[in-house]
């Protein structure tokens, strides 16, 4: 159980419920995780900057790269909501999570973030030689920049123990395959 309850809509302050409706209207959707952020409007802005810095990536790091990197990171940090969140893109996009064949970008992506969370102070020389030699300094920035939210994001969901998302509940780990059309 979430050791920060999620905000109560009919009780919040009227700077909470706004922050509340526009990320809905935005994104078409409120997470565990966003309901609990928005005890602090300026705490859920500054994590919603993962939405912004994914926008400046695109096209240089699509988007079956950035959900690798994305669920390197959060299996190295144990996250359970962010491994999950992001074994549903990859299954809502067609892909096996469990089975996947990395392209080697993908498989270097995979490398770093795994490298970040194990030591940010010691990232494998190869890996930024390879990084380097395909994109260039501000997709560098905006993937390291990138990074630290998806840390920011496992940790907060990791020290707080946010409640599972139901609707992700059928894309974790072990979980029976959900059915999917098309």
């Amino acid at each position: 159980m979430s050791h920060i309850p999620q905000i109560d809509y009919d009780t919040a302050s009227d700077d909470i419920r706004q922050a509340h409706d526009e990320e809905v209207r935005v994104r078409g959707r409120m997470t565990n995780m966003k309901r609990t952020l928005l005890h602090s409007p300026a705490a859920h802005r500054i994590y919603a900057e993962w939405f912004t810095l994914r926008a400046e990536l695109n096209p240089a790091v699509g988007d079956r790269e950035i959900w690798i990197f994305s669920h390197a990171i959060s299996k190295s940090c144990n996250s359970k909501i962010a491994i999950t969140f992001f074994r549903r893109a990859l299954m809502n996009a067609g892909f096996d999570p469990d089975a996947l064949v990395l392209s080697d970008r993908e498989r270097l992506l995979a490398d770093f973030g795994t490298a970040i969370v194990a030591d940010s102070n010691a990232i494998p020389a190869a890996i930024w030689e390879r990084l380097k030699q395909l994109y260039p300094a501000k997709v560098l920035v905006d993937l390291v920049a990138f990074a630290g939210i998806m840390l920011a994001t496992a940790v907060f969901n990791n020290v707080v123990e946010i409640d599972f998302d139901p609707e992700l509940e059928a894309f974790a780990e072990g979980a029976a395959r959900p059915v999917t059309s098309g």
